[in-house]
């Protein structure tokens, strides 16, 4: 059996340090303790069959199991560490917090870019002082190579874990590199912080996981640059609770040849997320994200008598008493043989960045993974992680969690 030697420091850069981030790095803390298990993280307690027919867990596979070797750091336009930032986030008790405060008090976040036109209702404490785009960028590049040149870290990967932005459709600026950098340095209201920050990781040489809903993988101007610099890129938007669901239950009643007439899912949430979500702008891009995930599981030009009166209807609503305990209803209206109305209920309650974290985890370890195995640009295989997962040039999308999974072990299988 060939073990694989195990790798250097990799360094984990969060922009962004909320509850996600925070949770991320708590959990990770635990687990070197030996406090806790690493539920819900493949790379951790996951199994794959190698192409001899031989089980073999992932984490002894591939050598994930020493997350001693992870360093953390960041940027967050509130908190300046990540103790402070998991306590306003109020995801984990303060019986554990107690337990890793020590070590999340270490981590340090630096000033980040903000915009207002793209997130308006939070009150920033702590930014970046260059106010053009262009130096914006070169700043970030400098934060990132310094931060991993300081922390002697091996490689590294750029998680994008900062609240939801304004939608935007694409511009002129985002058509290639030539255009992005004009509208860098003209202060182009059209691009985005969570676009900075992806042009400098790309420029400092790191690859990028796009957690949020955020119009980045999307930028063909991003996409030539991740090229030119040899690097790779994932996303969007972690698929965790209600989206989950969906694909698992949609995949569920598409193999099974049932009809489905109409899917109404809403969301009511009380943390920072359903609080920059409130605003519409900021919602329109969730719903773009979430909203894509039954087209090609339920294929009205395959199945048109069981999907083409099929209507999607998402709704979040910001509750504050909820925290971060969002609770997700899903009304599913579905008809079966000789047009029998059917109906299925789904009342999700559930912990969001609890079931986020982990995948974060897996996204950053399966990422450096591939950088470390030559990969560049879009890391398709790891749409399973996504509620919009992002394809190659005349790739397929595929939303149906049965087959994600799969073309992850497959993608995983061949480097054994």
């Amino acid at each position: 059996m060939h073990i694989p030697p195990v790798p250097g420091r990799l360094g984990l850069f969060t922009v962004g340090m909320g509850a996600v981030a925070t949770t991320l790095m708590a959990g990770v803390e635990f687990s070197r303790r030996g406090l806790r298990e690493p539920i819900g993280a493949f790379t951790q307690t996951g199994w794959i069959t190698d192409k001899n027919g031989e089980r073999r867990r992932v984490v002894d596979a591939f050598g994930f199991g020493d997350l001693g070797r992870v360093i953390f750091g960041g940027v967050d336009l509130i908190e300046n560490n990540a103790f402070d930032a998991a306590r306003t986030a109020g995801v984990l008790s303060a019986e554990d917090l107690a337990l890793v405060g020590d070590y999340l008090a270490t981590v340090k976040a630096g000033p980040g870019v903000h915009d207002a036109i793209y997130v308006r209702t939070l009150e920033t404490m702590q930014t970046l002082p260059e106010t053009n785009k262009h130096a914006q960028a070169e700043a970030m590049t400098r934060v990132f190579k310094k931060f991993f040149a300081e922390e002697a870290c091996e490689s590294g990967v750029v998680l994008l874990t900062l609240s939801t932005e304004a939608w935007r459709p694409l511009a002129k600026c985002h058509q290639d590199e030539v255009a992005f950098i004009a509208g860098l340095k003209a202060n182009d209201p059209e691009i985005s912080p969570s676009q900075i920050y992806a042009w400098a990781a790309f420029e400092a040489g790191y690859p990028v996981i796009n957690c949020t809903p955020n119009v980045v993988l999307e930028v063909p101007a991003l996409q030539a640059r991740a090229a030119a610099r040899g690097v790779a890129f994932a996303g969007s938007d972690l698929k965790s609770g209600q989206t989950l669901m969906k694909t698992v239950v949609a995949g569920g009643l598409a193999k099974r040849l049932l009809g489905v007439n109409g899917w109404f899912s809403t969301n009511i949430l009380g943390n920072r997320d359903g609080f920059v979500l409130d605003v519409p702008e900021n919602f329109r891009a969730k719903e773009i994200s979430k909203g894509g995930v039954l087209e090609d599981i339920f294929d009205a030009k395959e199945q048109p008598a069981l999907y083409k009166d099929l209507v999607h209807q998402i709704h979040i609503n910001y509750f504050p008493p909820k925290g971060d305990n969002k609770e997700s209803w899903d009304s599913i209206q579905l008809f079966g043989w000789l047009g029998y109305a059917m109906e299925i209920k789904i009342n999700f309650q559930c912990r969001d960045s609890i079931l986020a974290a982990p995948l974060v985890l897996d996204l950053a370890l399966l990422m450096d993974l591939a950088a470390r195995k030559g990969e560049t640009g879009i890391q398709s295989w790891l749409g399973g992680y996504f509620k919009s997962p992002a394809a190659r040039t005349g790739e397929a999308v595929i939303n149906d969690f049965s087959l994600q999974i799969e073309v992850i072990q497959n993608k995983l299988r061949g480097w054994l």
